[in-house]
Parts: C-alpha cells; sequence; structure tokens
C-alpha cells in the first residue's frame, strides 16, 4: 500500500497494491489491521455508495458536525472523479485552504479524509460508481455545508462550473464567510 499525505497533510491518498493476471486484479482496499499497523486505525460504521450518470455532477461540500463528525475513506470502483477537501478546524495554520487529487477506477486510489473537512466531489466520467466508508452514521441534524464554488476558497473544479449539476440543497449551502465551523484544531 502507498499512502502519500497532500498538501493538506491530514488528508491522505492512499493506493492499495494490486495483484493481475490474465484474468483482472485483485485488490484489499480496507484492511483494518494491515491499516492500522500503517498509522490509519479507524472504524468505520457505514459504507455508502452513489451513482452519477453523467460527467459534472458536483456532490459537496459537505460536513458531518460533532458528535456525529465523520472520518470518510472515498474511491471510485467506476469512473473517475475530482475529490475535494477543504481545512475547517478552527486555528489551524491550513484553515480554508483546500486540496483536490483525481481518485479512479483504473488508479485505484482512495482519499481518506478525517473530521474538520469539508468534502466535496465532482464526476469526470459517465456512470461514475463512488464508495465510501464512515466512521459514524448518517446524522441529519449533524449535517451541514459550504457553496462549492465560493469566492473565499477558489477551489479550481477544473472545468466550466457553469455548466455543473447539483443538488438543490448544495446550490443554496451558506458561503464560507458566513460559516462558523464546529471543528477545533488540536494540532
Amino acid at each position: 500500500m502507498q499512502i502519500v499525505p497532500t498538501r493538506l497533510p491530514e488528508v491522505l491518498e492512499i493506493t492499495p497494491r494490486r495483484f493481475g493476471d490474465d484474468r483482472g486484479f485483485f485488490s484489499e482496499s480496507w484492511n483494518r489491521d494491515n491499516w492500522a499497523a500503517a498509522g490509519i486505525d479507524f472504524e468505520f460504521t457505514q459504507d455508502n455508495h452513489s451513482l452519477s450518470a453523467e460527467p459534472g455532477v458536483l456532490r459537496g461540500l459537505h460536513f458531518q458536525a460533532p458528535p456525529r463528525a465523520q472520518d470518510k475513506l472515498v474511491r471510485v470502483v467506476t469512473g473517475a472523479v475530482l475529490d475535494v477537501a477543504v481545512d475547517i478546524r478552527k486555528g489551524s495554520p491550513r484553515y480554508g485552504q483546500w486540496v483536490s487529487v483525481e481518485i479512479s477506477a483504473e488508479k485505484g486510489n482512495q482519499l481518506l479524509v478525517p473530521k474538520g473537512f469539508l468534502h466535496g466531489f465532482l464526476t469526470l466520467t459517465p456512470d461514475t460508481h463512488f464508495l465510501y466508508k464512515c466512521t459514524d452514521t448518517y446524522a441529519p441534524e449533524a449535517e451541514g455545508a459550504v457553496i462549492w464554488n465560493d469566492a473565499d476558497i477558489g477551489i479550481d473544479w477544473g472545468i466550466d462550473t457553469t455548466n455543473v449539476t447539483l443538488s438543490d440543497k448544495d446550490r443554496v449551502a451558506p458561503r464560507f464567510a458566513d460559516f462558523d465551523s464546529p471543528f477545533v484544531f488540536e494540532g
């Protein structure tokens, strides 16, 4: 397994080993013992699967507040996405900074997005299947969001942003300047 910190060092790009032959490949996308030995020790409690039929579907920027905050391990099993994390921990030297990583079925890479970060993704291919493991179950009373195209954050999604498909909830999420983060940096 290859573990690469991003420019937000708590957000990790992880690529499990693949063992291939003429049938295809085999890979362990998650192995609690092996990952714990590498310093990544989470107890995941929920798996989620989303399908986006078209390129340009944008989901995010989402979080779940304490005490129901979630660490997420995300991967793509069909297609590709631009996956984004934004540091929202008050007092963090990287508060408001973002990182993006292309996650794809072809690469087999994953992104670990810890608590205290907004998360979102943009589909780059048709019929993209996106999977993510979470360390807490969904709690609607704890969910929150920030608008995906906020100028104060300045995410470069790499596309013409006038042509994305959004949920109603994501379309009206608050601006970053109006957002009071429930997370505190403990570094």
